[in-house]
């Protein structure tokens, strides 16, 4: 094909450095930066159990509204992960950033995105106890 350029080995080293450093970035910045932990969990005394852990928090709020919804969760992760061997996706004549061909995909990644961003928000901010909607200020 035309227009498309090999990316080993070139590039792969570029990807191995950028690796190498970003892991000793997190690495130094583990030795110097404690890290924000509780004391002893307690069963007793528990911050709040009803909160998962953030990175779930949004599937959380979305099955707060109704149980039926982890169905889309599950089926979002499906599109996802089997989105390599989709063939109604076009393959593109040449390489480019944002091709046209790939618009609908991009804007349903990017929907799909910033509808996880603002119930992972509502759930970590606008959440009390019990799962009770408070403000946050």
């Amino acid at each position: 094909m035309r227009g498309y350029v090999k990316s080993s080995p070139a590039f792969f080293r570029l990807v191995k450095i950028a690796l190498a450093l970003t892991v000793c970035a997190l690495m130094a910045m583990a030795a110097f930066i404690p890290a924000p932990l509780q004391e002893q969990a307690s069963l007793g005394k528990v911050p709040n159990p009803v909160k998962s852990a953030w990175f779930l928090l949004w599937i959380q709020e979305l099955v707060s509204y109704d149980k039926i919804l982890i169905y889309g969760v599950i089926g979002i992760a499906f599109i996802f992960l089997f989105l390599p061997w989709f063939r109604f996706i076009p393959v593109p004549d040449r390489a480019r950033w944002y091709a046209r061909e790939r618009l609908p995909l991009s804007l349903f990644t990017l929907v799909i995105f910033f509808i996880i961003v603002l119930l992972t928000i509502v759930a970590m901010f606008f959440r009390g106890e019990n799962w009770s909607f408070v403000s946050p200020f």
